[in-house]
């Protein structure tokens, strides 16, 4: 299938690729991060043959312009692969988002509700970057 991210069967890897994505994995995970410098970065915690990933994946690509205006550094990870992962940020459920900026967990956002409640969620983690000054740091645990 077109799209497929390598190495993963059933898995469309478009929007991964449409939002130039990093996948990052327990390893990876802090120094990845770190890429983003100081910018707003999400991760989209997804899993194999998760029905409600797949379809967050393609709203997103239908809504690319209104996702690429949130100038957003995006990242993923399947943490169906990665146990490690979901354990550390408590996961029951994907697809999950996590907003960080400058490796400081700054909030979440549980599930695809659509771009609506997405734009809330972003905007609530730059509230926070701004009430600390933009002065974000590291974070234990995050």
């Amino acid at each position: 299938m077109a799209g497929d991210h390598p190495g993963m069967k059933r898995v469309d890897g478009a929007a991964f690729e449409a939002f130039s994505m990093r996948e990052l994995t327990a390893a990876s995970f802090d120094d990845g991060l770190r890429e983003a410098g100081d910018a707003l970065a999400v991760v989209f915690f997804w899993g194999v043959d998760c029905f409600n990933c797949e379809v967050a994946k393609k709203t997103m690509l239908a809504q690319r312009d209104a996702i690429e205006a949130l100038g957003l550094r995006w990242f993923h990870a399947n943490v169906y692969a990665d146990m490690a992962l979901a354990k550390r940020f408590a996961l029951h459920g994907v697809p999950t988002f996590f907003f960080f900026h400058r490796g400081k967990k700054l909030g979440r956002a549980t599930g695809w509700h659509g771009l609506p409640q997405f734009r809330l969620a972003v905007a609530a983690a730059r509230e926070k970057i701004a009430a600390a000054g933009g002065k974000t740091g590291s974070q234990e645990g995050s």
